[in-house]
């Protein structure tokens, strides 16, 4: 399926990539602080909604 060269190759690009993804977030905590305050209420209220479609989808489909 894949040579031992990609699974070396995709390793490698996963951690660098994470690690280069925590270091610009952490740069930009403070930006993140200012500007996106309040999102984590707007993600929950977002799940919230999503799992209310599942509660009526399967309500509506017992009846």
């Amino acid at each position: 399926m894949f040579s031992q060269g990609q699974w070396i190759f995709a390793g490698f690009f996963v951690v660098v990539f994470t690690a280069i993804m925590i270091y610009v977030y952490r740069k930009d905590l403070a930006l993140h602080k200012k500007y996106y305050k309040g999102s984590l209420k707007v993600l929950g209220a977002f799940f919230l909604f999503i799992l209310f479609l599942f509660v009526v989808k399967i309500y509506l489909k017992q009846k």
